[in-house]
Parts: structure tokens; sequence; C-alpha cells
């Protein structure tokens, strides 16, 4: 088995660490209630998907 012939510097592992980021997750506004929600899925405020109602939420209409 090959092994390496020196040690990486902490400089060289935090240059390999320093593009692990959190992203800021991406929110549109629904058409019905117009709460923030995330793109493509059922509001979970109003139970609404493409203008059609999809599940029955407590408290809605």
């Amino acid at each position: 088995m090959a092994n390496p012939k020196r040690k990486w510097s902490k400089a060289r592992t935090g240059k390999r660490r320093s593009q692990w980021k959190l992203t800021v997750p991406n929110l549109v506004s629904c058409p019905q209630c117009h709460t923030l929600k995330a793109p493509h899925r059922v509001c979970k405020e109003c139970g609404y998907y493409d203008g059609k109602e999809v599940l029955k939420v407590a408290g809605s209409k």
C-alpha cells in the first residue's frame, strides 16, 4: 500500500475545508396565503399546490 510522504499542512487542510458552506434556503411566496414556502412544495399553512387544495389543514377554509 502507498503511504503519504509527509503530513498535510494546516493551511492546506484549511483551504480544502473552506469550501464547506451552508446556503440559505430558497423561499417563495405562496400565491394563496402569501406565506414563505419552499418552491415546488405544498404550502404547510393553507395546503395548496398549483392552485389546488392538496391537504386539509386544520384551521383553513
